[in-house]
């Protein structure tokens, strides 16, 4: 599946803005003009686009006033309590597992070559396909919940997932046609679904990973099912974790990213998802983008919010009429 990116000129003006260098974590600094510095973001011009950044992807801001220099500490979100029992911060609530349902790394793993991890990771990674396309997913825990792209299941019901089970040394494609949709979260982008076969065996599942400590240039690779040619591995660099479209902030990677691989993951050479692969630059090459994985971590953590509704199929969402103005006038 496929979703068009467009660019949209921006033209702000700013008197006496202050240049700035903006530090974020990963050891990456974006430098601009600041133009607005908001509680929970900040608003930089760089020039040739306006990046909106969070304030919990900034370690440090850097100021440029009277040619001196100064440097603004940004305090690092609140580690959870080391009492069990003590209630989590709100930003560790939303990046913690929520009861087992994922797994995360409770230390960093050695990097491997792709070549290994490929091997380690084949049977996490399957095919979702529907009566209108196909795209791709990935198990978040043994029990077949799996993440994929809202847009990869948009108005379908009928959904059933490839997935290729090691089995002697050799892996044997399976594929379910019981698929429940669990949560939809359109504006994300992200579906949560769940093979009900009956006789499912326990999946080979994921570890998700940290994007936020991603750094620009590492490398990643993707895999998935591109135009239909299923466990297709394509590997490239971050090249910014601050691309930012409609209001939302992306990762892009030289990755090679087509039709089919939505829905897939983006791992890092530690074997981690630090991405959901959801779109691409068309008219370009090594032009993708994935989704970061802590929008997955909290979608996961609130997908009772976000829980798929059986009467309304097509959209999870139900929309209120707006109040008629020309009404309440004639009423009065």
């Amino acid at each position: 599946m496929l979703k068009k990116a467009i660019w949209l000129p921006i033209v702000l003006f700013a008197a006496a803005a202050p240049a700035a260098t903006v530090e974020l974590k990963g050891k990456a600094s974006v430098t601009g003009t600041i133009l607005a510095e908001k509680r929970d973001q900040i608003v930089i011009d760089i020039g040739y686009t306006v990046l909106v950044i969070p304030r919990s992807q900034v370690s440090k801001l850097l100021t440029d006033n009277d040619a001196k220099a100064m440097a603004i500490a940004i305090p690092p979100t609140p580690a959870p309590a080391a009492d069990p029992l003590a209630p989590l911060s709100r930003a560790a609530a939303d990046t913690a597992p929520a009861q087992g349902f994922y797994k995360i790394s409770s230390v960093s793993p050695r990097e491997k070559a792709v070549r290994e991890l490929v091997e380690d990771l084949g049977e996490a990674v399957v095919q979702v396909r529907t009566p209108a396309g196909l795209g791709s997913g990935f198990f978040i825990n043994a029990d077949g919940y799996l993440m994929t792209n809202f847009h990869v299941t948009e108005g379908e019901i009928q959904i059933s997932v490839e997935v290729y089970h090691l089995k002697e040394g050799q892996l044997t494609r399976t594929s379910y046609k019981q698929v429940k949709i669990i949560a939809l979260n359109k504006f994300a982008d992200l579906a949560l679904l769940h093979i009900e076969d009956k006789g499912a065996p326990r999946f080979a599942s994921v570890v998700l990973g940290d994007a936020d400590q991603l750094a620009v240039g590492e490398s990643v690779f993707a895999i998935g099912s591109p135009m239909g040619l299923e466990r297709t591995v394509t590997q490239g660099i971050v090249s910014t974790k601050t691309r930012e479209f409609e209001g939302t902030l992306y990762l892009q990677t030289t990755a090679q990213i087509n039709p089919g691989n939505s829905g897939g993951p983006l791992f890092n050479l530690r074997g981690e998802v630090v991405g959901v692969t959801n779109m691409k630059i068309t008219f370009g090459e090594g032009l993708g983008f994935a989704i970061p994985i802590e929008a997955v971590k909290y979608f996961l953590n609130h997908r009772e919010s976000f829980a798929y509704d059986n009467d309304n199929p097509i959209s999870p969402y139900r929309y209120l009429d707006p109040p008629n103005r020309t009404n309440q006038n004639r009423a009065e």
